[in-house]
């Protein structure tokens, strides 16, 4: 195929292990759907992790530039990090979309992508574009320095737990809201809130923490709202930090962080930045998008209008 003419098509990253499996399931009647609408396409179904991040490279270093991502939050993850570790061409020069096919969906949701399969085909149809900031975390594996993108939302301390728990379970094969809200509950037996050093447009502060989010995006965990006012394209990271708390104020506390009101409680500080760095004595788990990565010490930072992604509705201003 030529390059002039795959720069045409979409390339479709499929991960069958969706949403419990129903991306297997359901792929046929998606394939359907986008051919019934005239979107050409081709597609590979991811066999393991970091197979979607692998086949995004391969597909622009052939000229594709028009990504489909079916699956869920942590797929859409891998095609970002494809799409930032490849040198072929400018990453605003890719054109991302996504029929929502995981368990949480949090990042579709922001912007109006129906789970309706065919809802979500007539907003790639539509193509309504913006330019979506992305965020950049440094951090350790063991000894060893690591890098991650992220399109939505990342998370250090009791986030990063509860994520860890329940990716064990997804790759068990048990996968749905409900797990990842059991986890919440039953982490908070064993979680310490963590002495770190938090640096903040270049003043450093210490606290003793339960959590700190990072975001472009306002959802996360299946419809928490850990950084509630973000945006995702006003080159700033939204940063949210919960100070120590006991299980049961947290338990109280719950509601805030699906009603959005979240900033409001007293042992709750936001920020908005485009640089953050954390560092704690004892080891401080994170994750992004959904995805277990490594430890503390980390550093989030952030590049703007980096990636063109297709909305259906911007539910946020």
């Amino acid at each position: 195929m030529e390059k002039n003419e795959m720069n045409r098509e979409w390339f479709a990253v499929v991960n069958p292990n969706a949403g419990n499996g129903k991306a297997r399931k359901d792929w046929n009647r998606i394939s359907d759907i986008l051919w019934k609408n005239d979107i050409r396409f081709s597609a590979r179904t991811t066999q393991r992790k970091g197979n979607a991040t692998e086949f995004t490279r391969e597909f622009i270093s052939g000229g594709g530039r028009k990504i489909i991502s079916i699956g869920g939050d942590g797929t859409l993850n891998e095609i970002i990090n494809g799409i930032f570790t490849q040198d072929y061409c400018p990453t605003t020069d890719i054109t991302l979309s996504l029929i929502p096919v995981g368990t949480g969906n949090d990042w579709g949701r922001m912007f109006g992508i129906p789970l309706i399969y065919e809802g979500a085909v007539q907003v790639i149809r539509e193509g309504k574009q913006m330019l979506h900031d992305i965020g950049v975390i440094d951090y350790f594996i063991g000894e060893e320095k690591a890098k991650r993108y992220f399109i939505n939302i990342a998370g250090l301390g009791f986030e990063a737990v509860v994520v860890k728990k329940t990716n064990k379970q997804k790759d068990n094969g048990m996968s749905n809201k409900a797990i990842y809200f059991y986890n919440l509950l039953t982490s908070l037996i064993t979680h310490r809130n963590t002495p770190v050093e938090i640096t903040i447009d270049g003043k450093t502060g210490k606290a003793k923490i339960f959590s700190i989010n990072v975001g472009n995006g306002r959802y996360c965990g299946g419809g928490m709202r850990q950084t509630p006012e973000a945006l995702p394209d006003d080159g700033l990271l939204d940063i949210t930090v919960i100070r120590e708390m006991g299980r049961i104020e947290i338990i109280k506390s719950l509601q805030l962080l699906y009603d959005g009101t979240i900033m409001s409680h007293p042992k709750v500080d936001g920020y908005r930045s485009n640089n953050l760095k954390v560092t704690s004595g004892t080891t401080l788990y994170i994750e992004a998008d959904g995805e277990s990565l490594g430890h503390t010490p980390a550093e989030f930072s952030i590049i703007p209008s980096a990636v063109n992604i297709i909305y259906g509705k911007k539910l946020i201003q």
